[in-house]
This record gives structure tokens, sequence and C-alpha cells, in this order.
């Protein structure tokens, strides 16, 4: 009797060494770094348990005991409170933090650069490019897209959409965020609207937004951009042409290849400015906050010409005589880097 109550005494403590044991490399597990050695992007679907989650961090490389993982999630219970969704784990990460992450919803952010200048054809292709993305425009057409975002002017798309580093979720749809971006200018257009210049020629707030079009597309120096609105204003207000090359450029689609002639200036296109009166019918790319600022609150100056210093600004003047001058100098400058 006393050789089996021995016996039992010895298994008893056994099972609880082996017991201690096990608990011991399930906490051991939890406090350990995942497998990864950079950042991973783990998408969870929906209605996955306990054990098909074991099965899919061990098969993407993250974990290497999914034994005791599932014990892990056994134990503390907690843990296993897992929301669907995309996350990004990263080197360093414990088990604990990467279980916890599952656990707050906290899904992957991804960053979608819309750059001010920009055509509203190159964001579309930006979106098509970009991962994670849903696609649901069936092409990239703008009536598409204004169709698509339900727009109050439809005409009014190119550059309609604020340019930022806006940040998504896994999924998330092309319209959605064209949307975000498009709100986004138009609260400030109105704002910017609201507050401008009295006696500005422009019939409404599309021609602000086309008039900043064109001075982000002349300029790149902060400091000068209400300078070229002056000149533009100034031209629209004595009735001479605008003559400016980007919007050459932009009439002429496809068929710029880098370079424009006489010609090119010479042939007609409703947004070619050395040919048409007034302003274009819309704009022409995406222009920067600075730029709306700019065409509201233009500089009060004579000048009626610039032209760029070769120096990365521009060089403004009243006359065409000094103009011309001015252009000579910019040819000098130009053979002088070129070394001619």
């Amino acid at each position: 009797m006393k050789k089996m109550l021995r016996f039992v005494l010895l298994l008893l403590a056994a099972m609880v060494i082996a017991a201690g044991a096990g608990v011991w490399k399930v906490r051991q597990l939890a406090d350990s770094t995942i497998l990864i050695k950079e950042e991973h992007i783990f998408s969870l679907p929906a209605g996955t348990g306990r054990l098909a989650l074991g099965e899919q961090l061990y098969n993407e490389k993250v974990i290497n005991r999914p034994r005791v993982f599932q014990w892990l999630l056994k134990l503390e219970p907690d843990l296993s409170h897992f929301k669907a969704g995309t996350y990004r784990f990263t080197p360093g990460m414990t088990v604990r933090e990467m279980l916890q992450l599952l656990a707050s919803g906290k899904e992957a952010q991804f960053p979608l650069r819309l750059v001010e200048g920009m055509r509203l054809s190159d964001y579309l292709k930006q979106l098509r490019d970009a991962p994670w993305i849903k696609h649901t425009l069936k092409d990239d057409d703008y009536a598409t897209v204004a169709q698509a975002l339900k727009l109050e002017h439809p005409e009014w798309v190119e550059g309609w959409f604020w340019p930022d580093t806006w940040m998504y979720t896994a999924n998330t749809t092309d319209v959605a965020l064209l949307k975000r971006a498009h709100q986004k200018m138009v609260r400030a257009v109105e704002q910017i609207w609201e507050g401008r210049m009295e006696g500005l020629p422009y019939k409404d707030q599309n021609q602000l937004v086309t008039m900043a079009s064109i001075i982000e597309k002349e300029t790149a120096v902060a400091s000068e951009r209400d300078q070229v609105a002056s000149v533009f204003i100034n031209r629209l207000r004595v009735g001479m042409k605008l003559q400016t090359d980007p919007t050459v450029i932009y009439g002429m689609g496809a068929r710029y290849n880098g370079k424009l002639s006489r010609a090119d200036l010479d042939t007609p296109t409703e947004y070619n400015t050395y040919v048409i009166s007034g302003m274009p019918p819309g704009p022409i790319a995406i222009p920067a906050e600075a730029s709306l600022k700019a065409a509201a609150h233009p500089a009060k100056t004579p000048y009626l010409y610039f032209v760029a210093d070769g120096k990365g600004g521009h060089t403004f003047n009243t006359n065409l005589a000094s103009h011309n001058r001015s252009v000579q100098e910019y040819l000098k400058v130009l053979k002088e880097k070129n070394g001619q």
C-alpha cells in the first residue's frame, strides 16, 4: 500500500513538473519575438479561428511552434479575440504584442502621395499601381470619375483634388480615396474663394482653380507665385492673351513630345492661350495651396511679362522691350550652362 501511495505521489509530482514546464514554454513563446527579419503584411480573413490562425502564422513563417501557440491562446484567452483585417508586423515584435495588435483592429496604413502639379490622369495611374487598393472604376475617363463621385459640377474634374499623402487601409476603394481628396479641395477652395481679393476677373471658383493650376506649372518658387499671378491678372485686365506654355502643352495631350515648336504655339486648341483670349476652359493640373492663395491674392504689380532667369527663378518686366532683353539674358545663361 505504501509503495502504491509513493508511486501515485511521484506520478503527481511528475505531472506537476511537466505542467509547469509546459506553462513555462507557453510563457516563453508569448515573450519571444516573432521570426520575421523585415516588415511583414499579414491579412487575417474574416471568420478565422484559433487553429487556422496558428496554421497561417506558421505557414507564413511568423511563428515556429503552432502547438505551443494553441496552448497560449487557451491559457490567455484575452489574446484570442483577434479581428479580421490587414496588419503590419515589424521585426522585434513579441508574439504577445502581435496578438494584441490583431485584437486591437488597428490595421496597417498605406501611403499614397498625390503631388501638386500632376494631372488627375497621373493620380488615376498611381491609384492603379498602388498596393491593397480595391479598384472599382471601370476606366480612367474623367467622365467616369465625375459620375462615380457624383460631382455637383461634373465638368469640374481636373484640378479638383487635394495634393497630399493620403493614408488608407487594405481594400479601400479608389473612389473612396478620390472622394476624400476631392472633398478637401472643395472645402479649401470655398474658404479661399470667400476670402479672395476684390475685383479679380474670375467668373467662378473653377476659374480660380484654373489660374492656380497655371501658376503651379509656371513656377516652383514660393516667393514668386503672387507675382506670376499678378502678370496673368494684369494681362486679363488689359485684354492681352495669357500666352503661357503649360496651357499649350495640356491642350496638345498625347501629341506633346517634350518640346514646343512655333507651330505648336500657333495651332489652335481650346487650351492654347497663345490663340484664345482670356482663360482656358479649366485647370491644367492639381494646384498646391500656395498657388490657390496666390491666385486669390495676386501681388499688386505693373508686370505684364516674365521669363526664366536660368537660376531657378524668373525675371519680371513691364514692357516688351525689357522682356526681350531678359529673354536674351536667359538664352545666354542656357548656353553657358551647356558649355556652348
